[in-house]
């Protein structure tokens, strides 16, 4: 239970500031024993506490935001369904295999230059490419935060700590719903998912504090770098090992 919950600390600390949770959490349920299915659905469902600590934490950041996320809310938390309930019907091997290039592409998007200009909430390229990361988000869930910080740094030009705060709300919605699901239907480890939800609501209230402290542009860049590296590593196990 200590090493879940320091683990969940751990992730909810990377998730709010680099959107990677699931690349320590995940990994560290599988070293506890967990069974690949059971690992994913268990972090999952424990995710959801990081966005609840998170959107405690990202109070200055959020302020004004209340109606635009309200209105890209569902959209989210309808791609974390679709997700979830792709996850329970279909082998993991397809998403397994997409996932190097999906977060690839969001860490290239995220490392460009601010280009003074967004493209606003109701473009239909935002709200779909915001749908199709909360269905991964939902489904498989590694780096799908650093997906959803490119899909709004693509439609606002915000600052980076907002951006963030903005994705730690619509990862937390997308993956509420999933855990929904899982919950209801999936094989959670509750055992393992209590100690580790309540480590990813302390990191999570804790990532904002850092986030903010970051200068300019670098949580940009910093989350781009990590994104890289993971899509290297998961490009590697997916098709060369």
């Amino acid at each position: 239970m200590l090493g879940l919950l320091g683990a969940g600390v751990a992730a909810g600390v990377v998730s709010t500031v680099v959107s990677l949770a699931s690349i320590v959490s995940y990994p560290a349920l599988l070293a506890f024993g967990l069974p690949p299915l059971t690992a994913n659905v268990t972090n999952t469902v424990a995710l959801v506490f990081t966005g609840v600590g998170a959107a405690a934490g990202s109070r200055p950041e959020l302020a004004g935001e209340g109606g635009r996320l309200l209105r890209l809310g569902p959209i989210a938390a309808l791609g974390g369904a679709t997700g979830a309930g792709l996850l329970l019907v279909t082998p993991p091997r397809t998403f397994e295999l997409i996932a190097p290039w999906l977060i690839a592409m969001a860490s290239l998007l995220l490392a460009r230059p601010p280009s003074g200009r967004g493209h606003g909430e109701h473009g239909v390229l935002g709200r779909v490419a915001l749908f199709i990361v909360t269905i991964y988000t939902g489904y498989f869930g590694a780096a799908g935060g650093l997906m959803v910080f490119a899909v709004l740094a693509f439609m606002f030009e915000h600052p980076a700590a907002k951006l963030n705060a903005m994705k730690n709300v619509m990862s937390g919605l997308a993956n509420a719903v999933a855990a929904l699901g899982f919950a209801l239907f999936g094989p959670v480890d509750w055992g393992a998912a209590a100690p580790l939800a309540a480590g990813f609501l302390l990191g999570g209230w804790l990532g904002p504090k850092i986030a903010r402290r970051l200068p300019g542009q670098s949580l940009r860049y910093l989350a781009a770098a990590c994104g890289l590296a993971v899509a290297i590593k998961l490009g590697w196990d997916s098709y060369v090992r």
